[in-house]
């Protein structure tokens, strides 16, 4: 009971301290990259730290197994340069058992990474692309001048005059282009993309070169929509008209209306694509990857594939940790708890590794989404090896020594017998 209170409280303080080390260390890039943005207008400061804690989950699906392996390297590593794990070993722990001691540790971290993985990373993007949005259309709003054009995706917004809060504008001129893939209804005419603005994830950025349609509407004023923090942003046009031209026809339509509501942004997540599979919750992805939703494209339910695959596979890393540290921390005296670390920590990162271009791999069809399991099943037995290679080698030689041995001794008879 000491011992297993003793080797969880070392390895969970141990992991503790690196966690935080490489927390702040991918942090640090990331808050410059944000302060600069910030710094030029496209990111209000107050939602900083904001936007960070929901990227939090982001970094910590796969700074969490690298940090709980690197904890174990040192704790195993300490024991065995200071002579600890021979005094374990001469009192009948093996280390074996005191692996097992930490099940409880291990499972807790398991949960933790399933948590972070299967929900915590899927909701944690999609708050910070709601952000993301809303930031990019107020800097959109900014950039108005009246009576000239501005440009953002597939729209383009003309003014002829606003008021000092750039809510009520005046003489509105709003064209948008609409791909070919897009239905003619009036509700996703009326949806545009989300504007390029530097580190947006990709997600949110919706690049289309086929035209189908153009929508232009003409209104004498408009008012933007208090939406919230839905990540949807509408504008109230009045007074106006709304034409229809098709690209290669001469036909068009045209609504008059007294108000009509348009959207000129949507969450990212109304519309299930390739692009923001990472945003879904468990539930409707694994639907899509499955393949009980209709209309899904193929390249749709392969990445949905890749996806699941992928947060399913990564709490096993929890479970491959100290299946691999254990062997590998053995050193002899006076080698250093450092010598092995370095190279246990490749090849652990190669299975993280593994797993994410496996999920690239599923999404384009290359390999089947059990690809996951047998790279899992693949590493447990490398480990499985480290483990019982030793003891197999000496159980070996021990044998081979005992029959070499029975034979001179057999020898030695015969040669004195013929004395």
């Amino acid at each position: 009971m000491i011992l297993r209170r003793y080797m969880t409280q070392q390895v969970a303080s141990t992991t503790a301290l690196v966690l935080g080390f490489l927390v702040v260390m991918m942090l640090g890039g990331r808050l410059i990259r944000y302060f600069g943005i910030a710094a030029e207008g496209n990111l209000d400061i107050s939602l900083l730290f904001t936007i960070i804690g929901y990227n939090l989950p982001y970094f910590l699906e796969l700074i969490l197994p690298l940090a709980f392996f690197i904890a174990l390297m040192l704790v195993f590593g300490r024991l065995y340069v200071d002579q600890e794990m021979a005094v374990l070993n001469a009192s009948g722990v093996s280390r074996g058992r005191l692996a097992r001691l930490m099940i409880p540790l291990i499972i807790v971290f398991f949960i933790c990474e399933a948590g972070l993985s299967i929900v915590g990373k899927p909701w944690g993007v999609r708050s910070s692309e709601s952000i993301w949005q809303q930031q990019a259309l107020s800097s959109a709003f900014d950039l108005i001048r009246p009576n000239e054009f501005i440009s953002s995706g597939n729209y383009n917004l003309y003014v002829g005059s606003l008021s000092d809060d750039k809510t009520q504008l005046q003489d509105v001129i709003l064209i948008q282009t609409e791909p070919d893939d897009t239905d003619d209804t009036m509700a996703q005419d009326d949806t545009a993309d989300s504007l390029n603005m530097p580190d947006i994830p990709k997600s949110i950025v919706d690049t289309r070169s086929a035209v189908s349609k153009d929508t232009i509407t003409l209104a004498r004023r408009a008012e933007q929509v208090d939406t919230g923090d839905s990540g949807i942003t509408q504008l109230d046009l009045f007074q106006g008209r709304r034409y229809e031209v098709g690209a290669n026809s001469l036909k068009y339509n045209q609504v008059s209306f007294d108000r009509y509501r348009i959207t000129l942004l949507e969450s990212s997540n109304a519309t299930v694509t390739e692009h923001n599979i990472e945003t879904q919750a468990i539930t409707p992805l694994w639907q899509i990857a499955s393949g009980n939703v209709p209309g899904a494209s193929m390249e749709t339910i392969r990445a949905a594939q890749g996806e699941v695959g992928y947060r399913f596979a990564l709490p096993w890393l929890m479970i491959i940790a100290p299946m691999l540290a254990v062997p590998l921390a053995q050193v002899r005296p006076r080698q250093g708890r450092w010598l092995r670390l370095f190279p246990a920590i490749l090849l652990f990162v190669s299975c993280a590794l593994g797993i994410i271009s496996l999920k690239n791999a599923v999404a384009k069809g290359s390999v089947s989404v059990w690809s996951y399991a047998w790279l899992i099943v693949g590493f447990m037995m490398l480990a499985l090896y480290l483990n019982w290679a030793s003891r197999l080698q000496h159980r070996l030689r021990f044998r081979l020594d005992g029959k070499q041995a029975q034979n001179n001794s057999i020898s030695s008879s015969v040669d004195g017998g013929q004395l």
